[in-house]
């Protein structure tokens, strides 16, 4: 039984969808004015591997995550690279996708922009005052939080301790124009000059931060949804105000199960521009890293566990990668002993095992360092039977399949590196396959060399020999 994390509850509780075999899930996505960093990536990494491995399972899974292209820091970074708040969110929407895409992290089913529900907004905003939930002050509308019932529930904080740290970070107009210093903003009053501003009963204005994701939700999976994932920092306030009003509005449950995930840290240091030590994913895919290795590093981790960035543990991560790479590889090259689709009782029986340790693993709250542990362990099977002189190759193409798979669910499926050999390289493999036939050792080996000198590893099976890039 799959069993999640639910942040709201604090316990892993049984994954029942509203609708047998249909899950819905809102990722938060990112804020569009600059490239996004290595937590930004890990986020999307980890619920794309989570949506892949529901699909793998045989859900359908309605999969939305938005892009925030408006507010003050779209406006910021627009003055200070002289474009409009619209180009400023086309520039770094499309950077969002082009880097994801070298992650190999699947379109979203909509990726809908805040900008194209502003009447959806209003209208929300206009149900909640109706109701009296909100009230109105100069142009502004606040949620009044001291009338829903349980909003610290999902960020399980002190409504005392709430109250007197909102009361230190308002100014004297908030501070004027509240109820109380915990409301927060639905609709904002906009004057300022050159600031795009939509049309409200209230006046000019613009929405509130975190009613742009509660509209979304109600127009595109509906009242109630499955899944609401996102940073364990927006917790609070950004989900806890979602849930506040979305409850409000439709007097019903909004999610089922909230899933957060851990920080990124940066060389066991909290990620920050004033240490130094921010990482954009756009720089690092710059340099001659392999994006799966990256997504691998980013993904093996438990998605609730903090995890740390560092070049070392990259590179750590990139040799793990190169073993499950040269195991694929090898399960390719090797030549069986019988026709393909003939598996052998001991193939098909090790890869049953591990398959139901596989899925353990992955319905324990999505627990994807035990699933790795699993891929490793059929890896080692793998090297082992493609070694032994009565390999089918069915057990070959079996083991093949079933290692392809479980790394497509992290998001790998580029397992093989196209080799082309230069005329020099096949002179030598020629050579040295007639005197390992021969057994000339000693030349076998010293031609070996020879070829890792060119960047070509050579290794030597029952079934041949078999080579891969340095």
């Amino acid at each position: 039984m799959l069993q999640v994390y639910n942040t709201y509850s604090l316990e892993k509780e049984d994954f029942v969808p509203q609708e047998a075999g249909k899950i819905t899930m809102y990722l938060c996505g990112p804020t569009v004015y600059n490239y996004i960093h290595i937590g930004n990536a890990r986020s999307a990494v980890a619920f794309d591997t989570i949506r892949r491995y529901l699909e793998w399972r045989g859900f359908e899974v309605n999969f939305v995550s938005n892009f925030t292209d408006l507010g003050d820091k779209v406006i910021a970074q627009g003055e200070k690279e002289g474009l409009t708040e619209q180009e400023v969110a086309d520039k770094y929407a499309a950077a969002f996708a082009a880097d994801t895409r070298q992650l190999n992290i699947k379109p979203a089913t909509s990726r809908p922009r805040a900008t194209e529900y502003m009447e959806e907004m209003v209208a929300f905003v206009e149900r909640l005052l109706d109701q009296g939930q909100a009230y109105e002050v100069n142009g502004n509308v606040y949620f009044s939080t001291k009338k829903f019932k349980n909003y610290t529930a999902l960020s399980h904080q002190n409504m005392e301790q709430l109250e007197e740290n909102a009361a230190g970070r308002l100014g004297e107009e908030d501070q004027e124009d509240k109820h109380d210093p915990t409301d927060f903003a639905l609709w904002k009053s906009e004057s300022r000059p050159d600031v795009v501003a939509w049309p409200s009963p209230w006046g000019l204005g613009r929405p509130g931060w975190h009613l742009e994701c509660s509209v979304m939700n109600d127009q595109l999976l509906g009242e109630t949804i499955d899944i609401h994932a996102g940073g364990i920092d927006l917790t609070f306030p950004h989900h806890t105000n979602e849930l506040a009003q979305s409850e409000s509005y439709h007097h019903r449950q909004f999610v089922r199960y909230w899933l957060h995930n851990g920080f990124v840290n940066v060389n066991d240091e909290k990620m920050s521009k004033s240490l130094g030590n921010f990482v954009t994913i756009h720089d690092l895919l710059k340099t001659d890293i392999d994006p799966q290795g990256l997504r691998f590093f980013l993904a093996k981790t438990n998605y609730r566990r903090a995890i740390s960035y560092s070049p070392d543990r990259l590179d750590q991560t990139q040799g793990e990668l190169d073993r499950l790479y040269r195991t694929y590889q090898g399960l390719l090259s090797a030549k069986g002993i019988a026709a393909a689709g003939q598996v052998s009782q001991q193939v098909q029986n090790q890869v049953a095992e591990l398959e139901e340790a596989f899925i353990e693993a992955m319905d324990d709250d999505f627990n994807t360092e035990n699933a790795v542990t699993v891929i490793f362990d059929l890896a080692t099977f793998a090297n082992k039977v493609q070694n032994q002189d009565n390999a089918t190759q069915g057990d070959l193409e079996c083991l093949a399949n079933r290692l392809q798979t479980w790394l497509g669910i992290f998001g790998i499926e580029q397992l093989t590196k196209e080799i082309v050999l230069t005329s020099e390289q096949e002179a030598l493999l020629a050579e040295r396959a007639a005197a390992r036939a021969a057994k000339d050792f000693q030349t076998s080996d010293a031609i070996r060399d020879q070829l890792l000198i060119t960047g070509l590893v050579v290794r030597d099976s029952p079934q041949g020999q078999t080579w891969e890039l340095n």
